[in-house]
């Protein structure tokens, strides 16, 4: 017998037990849309309902009425962004009005899958963000989130309001890394 060989039945003969895996305990909190909203306006960002009869087009030119450059997947752009556009071309995006998929009330988050950004950079590069999700579509914790996901894989973000930092000065920068606003529309 080789010493590769002792070595590994000394380790098969060694083994421990093996253990179950431990319970993921249910941590609770509310899936509520008032706390989700509570969340996010905390964070710097802002939720809308769409009005009596309002078209979402009509609450985007009510919301953000000088965005000329608009690329969406929702409503009529006024710019065409595909995946292989380049950054230059995003750049130049006055807003973005993509769907998200839901919205996880602990944190203010939205999940947004690659399938929804039209390019990986936009949610980021643009100088407005509207996320749009149903108004049932509020998950409790980032538990539930990944449970409702489902180990879909692929690339996807969660994106809880407008990019922000505090590291000059201690001062809060909104906008500095990407979008100056987000807002969360419900439908």
């Amino acid at each position: 017998m080789s010493s590769r060989e002792q070595i590994l039945a000394a380790a098969r003969a060694n083994r421990p037990d093996l253990a179950p895996e431990p319970e993921i305990p249910d941590f609770g909190g509310e899936s509520t849309l008032e706390k989700f909203q509570t969340i996010l306006e905390s964070i710097g960002g802002r939720v809308v309902r769409l009005e009596n009869n309002e078209t979402l087009e009509e609450a985007i030119r009510r919301l953000f009425p000088a965005a000329q450059k608009i690329a969406s997947n929702l409503i009529k752009p006024t710019e065409t962004i595909e995946a292989t556009s380049p950054k230059a071309a995003l750049e130049a995006i006055d807003l973005a009005v993509l769907n998200g998929e839901f919205g996880v009330a602990e944190n203010g988050a939205v999940w947004m899958p690659e399938k929804n950004m039209l390019h990986r950079s936009l949610p980021f590069i643009t100088q407005h963000l509207v996320l749009v999700i149903p108004e049932t579509a509020i998950v409790a914790t980032m538990h539930d989130a990944y449970a409702r996901m489902g180990g879909t894989g692929g690339y996807g973000v969660f994106i809880a309001g407008p990019s922000k930092t505090a590291d000059i000065e201690q001062s809060l920068v909104i906008g500095a890394h990407g979008a100056r606003s987000m807002t969360l529309l419900l439908i």
